[in-house]
């Protein structure tokens, strides 16, 4: 039965239920950002997966509006004549004025329309909208900033879009515009300068300020509320845009940030409390393989043993049925990802694996780009070496086969002496003297730029792992976004991840975290921490996360070698379990790809666009807050197979047993599945242009209909 629990921000129960159903007929909702159909960071892969949920409520009158980038227009849009006549009229107006508006649709799942605004276009008016800000909040813009100048003009043309689109309409319109990140933000601080009929969002997906703080080594989440944030944003010379950012926080009707950590986060540095917490989901359908996940697991792994062959030619003296893959991507962000505390653990993971005696190896893979000139002459030959064994061992096979067939045939068992002549062994020796290799593998797989300054290759250097035999864990640097047309590796992410057996993420700056979010939906487990949004989320509505797959270490209230050891000892004890047990606990981590599913998270979106339009719509929208004492938890239990600790510091993963027959009989996949599935609700489901559906209102229904 699902675990009672307090109510939080960031519980899928508890928002509170609305009064009244919001009818959104005559409501337009535009979404504003950077990113739309502009792959930059995270922001795109939340906007491109969410864009089917919203499209499904809003219909026809869901806009994304982003920059006009020709190059990403090419490939991921179609260019069409505005559907809606008001914005068809607004759009022409525009145009008829200077600027350089299209529309269309993005060609991802949903097919939402967009509308692209040429910034470049209208960088005549740049002057004039600096000196327009200036006067309206004392916000400066230096010129040599090129992305607070495109933050200026995307602003001011959002603005002017929404101006315009609420003047061309025939009866006041009630128009939701959400704004993502302070890149703009500017659009909003000028609607409600203006005071334009617009119920405005802000969502910020990671604090500026935040980020360059981290990065920075200080102790940032310690000295949250100590900070000075003026000087510390001038002294990294970013005032202006963290103006833009505070600005768009404080004027917006809500406020809303992406996980509880950065909430704290942003009420410390942008001097607001956020009124919802809108977590980041994923659209699991394109992820899951069904109950395909563990066989898909098997011939990804499979690919990347063919890689690690030909990687370690030469030094191929492990046992690859034993080797384990890690995997560590991302931004390269040293410390604020974690490689630093990651690096760290393998040296003393490898020390444990050595004095254990133990058989298993680990290969540790770090897929973060940095520049680069070109691949590594040496991994290359790797990989050409491997490929020549292969001809070779597939041209005597032929050779062998023909003889037997031919033996055969004439009704005789062959002879296994003449079955290789001279010829076969003078092959195979000299493939064999092939691989003969008098240096160690590469730890990285391209020539660096900046070699000896890396803080990768630094940290390699300081612990010694340099992929010698004596060592069990391995490394493998990857400078650059895998890709299945890769000569070295060619795989993309996804393929990738789901022939690893644990995705590492120790990050100490992480507002939300996708990597381990793919991980979970994928089946794959993962190491994440308390300070990222993702850990915190599943923190908080798992019973045992270390059970399903998902490892939180504690890097909030622990310091640096502390949290060190603790990895060390997850990594550890992984590595202790036997091939069945990872099995077992790949086949639960996949059953939590629901809780980060758009289905459930997507509320959360509604809940704030409802409380915005109560809040500049008042008179035709009501919202009335309370507080609930307490509400239905909605949180998994401890697997039933897994045995209540007596002690709360026990590892609580599947521990390597040797008596496998009693494990046998206490795990049942199927029974543990269905008692997982009662923990979890129905995937929410939207009617188009009406949402009645709010969190709680869907049972309230069911048990309704039941007592007619």
């Amino acid at each position: 039965m699902p675990l009672a629990r307090s109510l939080s921000v960031t519980s899928l129960s508890g928002l509170e239920e609305w009064d009244e159903e919001f009818e959104l007929e005559d409501a337009v909702l535009f979404e504003i950002a950077w990113e739309v159909a502009n792959k930059v960071g995270g922001i795109y892969t939340v906007i491109q997966t969410k864009a089917r949920l919203t499209a499904e409520e809003w219909g026809e009158n869901y806009f994304l509006v982003g920059p006009y980038v020709e190059s990403n227009v090419r490939t991921q849009v179609e260019l069409i004549e505005p559907t809606n006549p008001v914005l068809k009229r607004t759009i022409d107006k525009m145009n008829s004025s200077g600027c350089k508006v299209y529309f269309g649709r993005w060609l991802i799942e949903g097919s939402p329309y967009v509308v692209l605004i040429d910034v470049g276009f209208t960088a005549w008016s740049l002057d004039r909208w600096k000196s327009e800000l200036w006067e309206l909040g004392a916000i400066g813009v230096p010129w040599f900033d090129r992305e607070a100048n495109d933050a200026v003009l995307f602003g001011f043309l959002t603005a002017w879009l929404l101006g315009e689109f609420a003047a061309q309409s025939e009866e006041p319109p009630h128009i939701v515009a959400h704004f993502h990140e302070w890149l703009a933000g500017l659009g909003l601080v000028l609607c409600r300068k203006r005071q334009l009929p617009v119920a405005t969002i802000f969502t910020t997906h990671a604090t500026l300020l935040g980020r360059y703080l981290c990065a920075g080594n200080v102790d940032f989440y310690n000295n949250l509320s100590k900070f000075n944030v003026d000087k510390e944003a001038g002294d990294r010379q970013i005032y202006h845009r963290y103006c833009l950012e505070r600005a768009a926080a404080h004027c917006a009707h809500v406020f809303t940030t992406v996980s509880q950590i950065t909430a704290i986060e942003a009420e410390h540095l942008l001097k607001r409390k956020p009124d919802i917490v809108t977590p980041n989901g994923l659209n699991v359908k394109k992820f899951s393989a069904m109950h395909e996940f563990q066989n898909l697991h098997a011939q990804s792994k499979s690919r990347i043993q063919e890689f690690v062959r030909g990687h370690f030619y030469g030094h191929l003296d492990f046992n690859l049925d034993k080797c384990l893959f890690l995997f560590i991507a991302g931004r390269y962000e040293f410390s604020n990802k974690g490689a630093d505390i990651f690096l760290e653990a393998l040296a003393r993971l490898n020390y444990l694996l050595r004095v254990n005696h133990s058989d298993v190896t680990v290969i540790a893979f770090f897929i973060m780009p940095a520049r680069t000139n070109n691949f590594n002459v040496e991994t290359l030959k790797g990989q050409a070496v491997r490929k020549q064994l292969w001809d070779t061992a597939h041209t005597v096979k032929e050779r062998f086969g023909k003889k037997l067939y031919d033996s055969l045939l004439v009704g005789q068992l062959p002879d296994v002496a003449k079955m290789l002549d001279k010829e076969d062994f003078t092959i195979m020796k000299r493939a064999i003297f092939a691989t003969q290799r008098q240096s160690q593998p590469p730890v990285c797989t391209h020539n660096m730029l900046d070699d000896s300054s890396d803080p990768i290759l630094n940290s390699v250097r300081r612990i010694g792992l340099f992929n010698s035999s004596a060592d069990r864990v391995k490394i493998i640097f990857h400078p650059e976004f895998l890709s299945s047309t890769s000569p070295l590796l060619p795989m993309d992410y996804e393929e990738f991840v789901r022939g690893c057996h644990l995705g590492v993420f120790p990050s100490y700056y992480e507002p939300w975290g996708y990597t381990p979010a793919e991980c979970t939906v994928m089946g794959i487990p993962s190491i994440s921490t308390n300070l990222s949004g993702f850990g915190c989320f599943m923190e908080e509505h798992i019973a045992d996360p270390t059970a399903y797959g998902i490892y939180i270490l504690d890097r909030r209230y622990k310091g640096v070698d502390e949290s060190c050891n603790q990895l060390t000892s997850f990594l550890f004890q992984f590595c202790k379990q036997s091939r069945r047990q990872r099995i077992i606990q790949r086949n639960r981590t996949e059953r939590l790809s629901d809780l980060l599913d758009w289905r459930y998270l997507g509320r959360y979106y509604i809940a704030a666009r409802h409380m915005a339009l109560a809040k500049a719509f008042p008179d035709t929208f009501i919202y009335e807050p309370h507080e609930p004492s307490s509400t239905t938890g909605f949180r998994y239990p401890r697997p039933a197979s897994v045995p209540p600790s007596p002690a709360l510091s026990r590892h609580s993963s599947p521990h390597h047993s040797e008596a496998e027959d009693d494990e046998d009989e206490r795990y049942d996949e199927d029974l543990e599945a269905e008692k997982d599935r009662v923990n979890i609700r129905q995937p929410y489901t939207v009617t188009k242009n009406k949402t009645s559906a709010i969190p709680g209102a869907d049972e309230n229904e069911d048990d309704a209909s039941e007592k007619n």
